[in-house]
């Protein structure tokens, strides 16, 4: 039995264009490279492959976009989390730690060209990021952040106290930190448009085709589902927080995280007009999280990650979010119906950065996004469709390292980690005399 919460309750269900249609493998099939997963990081290696004339098969267990690629808020910020970029320089070492920030900070040039390019219709607006300043000696950071990312050619700058409010329609921020680069969308039609343009440039793509084993055939791999088998000279598994079996210990090498997304009734005219009204992405810049954007609806999409009783009672869960998001913008007045409530699951590094493991000659895996989905599983396609063309490991973006199992604190560190920073925050935020938020 699988640990995952049912798909078909999620926004991004009920409002995606339909998938493209696909069915199960059946029988052998063979492909110079077959994938399995069927998110972004798997849809976009598949693409980049197919575009490139490689012959490729991907397989995916459940439908495509189930797993977090279709769960998600549906951010595409593209930044990192948790480690500045100094901070990661240091941890990764070059020219690793480059490359990789080069990939990154670009990613949404990627997404976008990929929407224009095949069409898909996923309610993309590039409007934006803002991460407020809940208390003034934020700002210090805000201006690191401005002068690091701005360094390697993003487009961010500072926002004072008058132009937050503006952006944002909040009055609570005493100044913030604008991404001008950063967009949003619906995940899930994000992702089923990918898989329509893989099909589109020759790339076959199989659903409810649950990968059962992955053994060696001849100089190749023969990948077992239940009915078909691919037999490929290469394999990537990119299944991420999802994984299910498919390779021996692979489900190791991260620990999960769980989150919610929550999403409103549509908001007025007249509070649209007043909350969030430049339609940015907004990011209340406390280290235990509430980010929220607006979908094509009007509905305010909301996540937060769950702690104590937040997540498992429901009815205090939409209490917190409701008063959080009426004390972020006073001028709402109406009541708060959440109408759409779900859970996804992150695959967890202590690096908050993916890892790329060498399995066998010829096979390769990628885990620990870390919660940096549309953007990062868009860029990671661009990585491991140069492995799979034969691209020298040095001259990758991300090191090839040997099967590693997420080290032991990783099952209660993020949990500790957020709490740290929900402490440290109201901390801050009382010292310096500003309001705390309710629920703090």
């Amino acid at each position: 039995m699988t640990r995952f919460s049912p798909f078909d309750t999620t926004l991004w269900y009920a409002t995606a264009t339909p998938p493209v249609e696909t069915t199960a493998l059946q029988g052998a099939v063979k492909a110079d490279v077959c994938i399995v997963g069927g998110g972004y990081t798997g849809l976009t290696t598949a693409l980049d492959l197919a575009r490139a004339g490689v012959s490729v098969v991907l397989l995916e267990r459940e439908e495509i976009g189930f797993g977090g690629s279709g769960r998600n808020a549906g951010h595409c910020t593209p930044t990192f989390t948790h480690y500045s970029l100094p901070q990661l320089r240091t941890m990764l070492g070059e020219p690793w730690a480059e490359r990789l920030i080069a990939r990154q900070t670009r990613a949404n040039d990627r997404v976008s060209s990929m929407i224009e390019q095949y069409q898909i219709p996923c309610e993309w607006q590039q409007n934006g990021y803002v991460m407020g300043a809940p208390y003034p000696g934020m700002m210090k950071t805000i201006e690191e952040k401005v002068r690091t990312y701005n360094a390697v050619g993003a487009r961010t700058r500072v926002l004072d106290r008058q132009e937050v409010e503006r952006v944002t329609g909040s009055p609570r921020f005493y100044g913030g930190w604008l991404h001008e680069e950063a967009g949003h969308l619906n995940p899930l039609g994000y992702s089923r448009g990918l898989a329509r343009a893989v099909i589109q440039e020759g790339g076959a793509v199989y659903t409810h085709s649950p990968v059962k084993a992955c053994d060696r055939a001849g100089a190749g791999w023969a990948v077992s589902t239940p009915e078909g088998k691919v037999l490929a000279d290469k394999v990537i598994f990119a299944t991420g927080a999802y994984t299910v079996g498919g390779w021996p210990k692979l489900d190791r090498t991260f620990k999960i995280q769980k989150v919610f997304v929550a999403a409103t009734q549509p908001l007025s005219d007249e509070e649209r007009r007043s909350v969030l009204p430049q339609n940015t992405t907004i990011h209340d810049g406390r280290g235990d999280i509430y980010v929220y954007k607006y979908n094509a609806e009007g509905r305010i999409v909301v996540s937060m990650f769950p702690m104590g009783r937040r997540g498992r009672d429901m009815g205090y869960t939409r209490t917190v979010m409701s008063d959080r998001l009426k004390w972020l913008h006073p001028q709402i007045r109406s009541e708060i119906r959440w109408d759409y409530f779900w859970f996804g699951e992150l695959d967890m590094q202590y690096r908050t950065v993916p890892r790329l493991y060498d399995l066998a000659p010829g096979v390769v895996a990628l885990t620990g996004l870390s919660g940096r989905g549309v953007p990062t599983g868009s860029m990671l396609g661009g990585i491991l469709s140069e492995w799979a063309k034969g691209i020298p490991p040095a001259e990758l973006s991300l090191k090839l390292e040997p099967l590693t199992a997420a080290p032991f604190y990783m099952n209660y560190g993020p949990q500790l980690t957020l709490r740290y920073y929900r402490v440290s925050d109201w901390v801050k935020t009382k010292l310096a005399g500003a309001a705390v938020p309710p629920h703090a």
